[in-house]
């Protein structure tokens, strides 16, 4: 019986020896948990997008911040720290998110992806819980939600892509932006159920006598834990040589490209297309990283300043639309690039994001506060979730499937960056002006992001592929098509 157990490869009913006519065991049914971890693969690759959503879930808890920021920086309350202190707890989770990111997709080739993701969720979930109860300092703050739980996203954030990349070789476009798509609507969740969902948990909450914000990250801590531990039981590579179902790898049919060649970390280091596509991806990333920090105090201080009532709903309103746009962000982004090819989309998404930041104040008062301020949100949040179907999808393109945990973890120290630069442009300019000041000072920040966003739009369209895989998705798929015909 132990031998049929550990044996087993798919995750089914076969692998508990009822095709024997075995009955099933009390004792068997303890063991179920140590049995999944030995498994190698699954019966239905859909799985693996199931497991990364929920991983993604939790892992979008670091959008959820701004919730946050205006009890933080209440000068009255018992946190007073500054916009610029806030903002630089939100960059250092994204720093280290970043950062440790390179290391885990060099890990998790060894350890294997299961392995990966259970550390990364139980140093999430421990980062917030330490948050909860020592979390009354910003050094602590700084410590525990900015290293700690950056750290745990770092871990468990490249192994759904990976994983999914590899599962998926005929939809990679769309799997990713599928993959990491939870990470957007997570936030909306986060932000929603600190904020007024069910009376707003910083309304009431409190457990082992924590004032509400540290009650909320302790409550956090062990929700996000068990999304990512749920989540891992299927975060598993599929068997060597597979291909999907009527799937033909392109390099069967003699089209030479990068999926066949494929480039390891150094390799692609030396080619001038990494450093394009890594400052393309910072210039996309400071703009949405720099609103997802300060949507709820640029918010308040316009709607405050002209008298607006409610501006404390109307801006959570656009923080949840902020996340769920860019949950579809993700995925459409995804699908669309699988049609058009991926640098003619992140060209498109770059230039759309420009062009909305550079309008944002102003369509911001024209469609009047509160609508404009949700559309605004809306566009960035949607343009800025596809980045993260958008890249990894080209790093595959570019430099191959086979390292694209590694490759993907290298390009991603861009968005560490811009993590950096985002919050901080908006932070500064916000401690910098006067008390009660106009909030027409919120539109230098923007400026700069929107002109840096137009600047990879042009970038991008002088980045041509490697020598290996010179032409388009389209291109080769058409190829393909016809020489399998």
């Amino acid at each position: 019986m132990t031998s049929i157990i550990f044996n087993c490869t798919y995750f089914d009913d076969n692998c508990f020896g009822l095709e024997q006519g075995f009955p099933r065991p009390k004792t068997l049914l303890k063991q179920e948990y140590f049995i999944i971890m030995k498994i190698n693969t699954i019966s239905n690759r859909w799985l693996v997008v199931v497991g990364a959503i929920l991983i993604q879930l939790a892992l979008g808890a670091l959008y959820a911040w701004s919730v946050f920021t205006k009890i933080l920086t209440d000068p009255n309350g018992i946190y007073q720290f500054t916009a610029t202190q806030t903002a630089w707890i939100f960059s250092a989770g994204l720093a280290t998110f970043a950062l440790v990111m390179v290391l885990a997709g060099r890990w998790q080739a060894k350890t294997g992806p299961r392995l990966m993701t259970v550390l990364g969720g139980l140093l999430l979930g421990l980062g917030f819980v330490l948050g909860g109860f020592f979390g009354t300092t910003f050094w602590a703050q700084f410590l525990f939600i900015g290293i700690i739980a950056g750290a745990g996203i770092g871990l468990g954030s490249v192994v759904p892509i990976a994983v999914g990349v590899k599962w998926f070789p005929d939809k990679k476009g769309m799997i990713t932006g599928l993959a990491v798509a939870g990470f957007g609507f997570g936030a909306t969740i986060w932000v929603k159920l600190a904020g007024s969902w069910f009376g707003g948990l910083l309304n009431y909450a409190e457990v082992f006598s924590l004032p509400p914000v540290q009650s909320v990250f302790v409550i956090y801590g062990f929700v996000f834990t068990a999304l990512v531990l749920l989540g891992s039981l299927v975060m598993v590579d599929p068997p060597k040589g597979y291909r999907p179902e009527g799937y033909r790898r392109r390099d069967d049919v003699g089209v030479v490209h990068a999926l066949g060649k494929g480039y390891t970390p150094s390799e692609m280091l030396r080619t001038p297309q990494f450093y394009a596509i890594w400052l393309v991806f910072a210039s996309s990333a400071i703009a949405g990283l720099m609103v997802i920090y300060c949507i709820q105090l640029f918010g308040l201080d316009a709607l405050e300043y002209r008298g607006v009532p409610n501006a404390i709903v109307i801006t959570g309103t656009a923080m949840a639309w902020y996340a769920i746009f860019n949950g579809l962000g993700r995925i459409l982004w995804g699908m669309f690039s699988d049609r058009i090819g991926r640098k003619n989309a992140i060209i498109a998404m770059s230039a759309f994001q420009g062009i909305i930041m550079l309008a944002m104040y102003h369509g911001f008062i024209n469609f009047g506060l509160a609508t404009g301020l949700v559309i605004g949100a809306s566009f960035v949040g949607f343009n800025y979730g596809g980045i993260f179907a958008l890249f990894p999808a080209i790093t595959a393109d570019y430099f191959g499937n086979k390292e694209v945990g590694r490759n993907y973890g290298w390009v991603f120290t861009s968005y560490g960056v811009a993590g950096i630069l985002g919050p901080l442009l908006a932070g500064v300019f916000k401690d910098a002006a006067a008390a009660g000041s106009s909030p027409q000072v919120w539109m230098t920040p923007f400026m700069i992001a929107g002109i840096a966003c137009l600047i990879g739009a042009v970038i991008m369209m002088f980045t041509r592929a490697p020598k290996v895989g010179a032409r388009s998705e389209v291109e080769i798929d058409l190829e393909v098509a016809a020489r399998s015909a």
